[in-house]
């Protein structure tokens, strides 16, 4: 197995994601272009098929490398994507994977892995929990840890995660006509949004403009920016964009984003629902408030005079945003 895999070569009929132009919603917002990265269309339904995938695979060939026999049970926290990501990889390397997932998980999300081969396991708690008792299950040697967040910054498998998600700036590179001034994404520990700023930053036209987007209650990623590293924060973490629901960013991915300068917004529990409806009123795909959420915080800017001014948005502006899964209850496809 080769552990320089490119995630464009692990799943069959490999295609990009599409990308479309909403010119209401460009008229809308008084810019001029408003452009959409349509990750739903990927294997899985989201853009964690990508990282997991990669990532699991690279692990495992790692070891085979070192001359270790055998396929090792793959282990990892998830909210739902990232779990059956890693389950899939698990699945084509022959082997088995145990997911963690808080207990407010969707039991849909749980039953996507499990019709993968996964084994779901159900901790009390929240996401951070799941990704501790994970961790430890590793630690006492039940498996191959396959994380997307981790405390050190220097974490060989957390850089491989965000290295399936730099397909989706490689292909942007080739699809955009224009060039992004704004770009709005969503966070939960941070590596999309890390990738997003590494792949896209020299791309981008000026004032080159990197917003992240969390609920304001669980807005890890905001306060690791102001910290200047990853800090915990406290409470249920409960939002509607289950996917984003992360009380400590990635160290790896609050370096890549310190490095470049990116911006961060909050958006309400009634903005994340409204831009589900805005997108699919516009024509676009259905999705969930975790995957309109770098819509909500465009909608968000967009609608305030100050916050304009604050992100340069103007009436030239061309704005990306990112729709990173479709509905939990998309079938899967391994």
């Amino acid at each position: 197995m080769n552990a320089n895999l490119d995630p464009a070569v692990l799943w069959e009929d490999y295609h990009p994601s599409s990308v479309v132009e909403f010119a209401d919603l460009a008229r809308h917002m008084r810019v001029a272009h408003v452009s959409a990265k349509l990750e739903n269309e990927r294997p899985l339904g989201n853009f964690k098929a990508l990282g997991g995938m990669v990532a699991g695979l690279r692990a495992l060939a790692r070891l085979a490398a070192a001359g270790n026999d055998g396929v090792p049970r793959l282990i990892c926290a998830s909210d739902g994507n990232h779990g059956l990501s890693v389950a899939a990889a698990a699945a084509r390397a022959g082997g088995k994977a145990r997911i963690y997932l808080p207990a407010c998980a969707s039991p849909i999300r749980a039953e996507r892995i499990e019709a993968i081969g996964g084994e779901v396991l159900s901790v009390n708690g929240t996401y951070d929990d799941a990704v501790n008792a994970a961790a430890a299950a590793a630690a006492r040697g039940e498996g191959l840890l396959i994380p997307d967040t981790s405390p050190d910054p220097n974490d060989a498998v957390v850089k491989d995660v965000m290295a399936g998600y730099a397909l989706i700036t490689k292909e942007l590179r080739v699809q955009l006509q224009t060039c992004p001034t704004h770009v709005f994404v969503q966070a939960g520990v941070g590596g999309l949004a890390a990738a997003v700023a590494e792949g896209l930053h020299d791309f981008l036209s000026g004032p080159r403009r990197i917003v992240i987007v969390e609920p304001a209650s669980a807005a890890c990623v905001s306060r690791a920016l102001a910290a200047g590293q990853p800090v915990s924060i406290s409470g249920t973490l409960e939002t509607s964009a289950e996917m984003l629901s992360c009380g400590l960013a990635s160290a790896s991915a609050i370096e890549i984003l310190k490095r470049h300068n990116v911006d961060s917004i909050v958006v309400s529990e009634t903005q994340l629902e409204a831009a589900v409806e805005t997108l699919r009123a516009s024509g676009g795909p259905q999705t969930t408030p975790s995957g309109a959420a770098g819509l909500a915080g465009l909608l968000h800017v967009a609608s305030s005079p100050r916050l304009r001014e604050q992100h340069q948005l103007t009436a030239e502006s061309s704005v990306l945003f990112l729709v990173t899964e479709g509905t939990a209850a998309s079938p899967s496809s391994v």
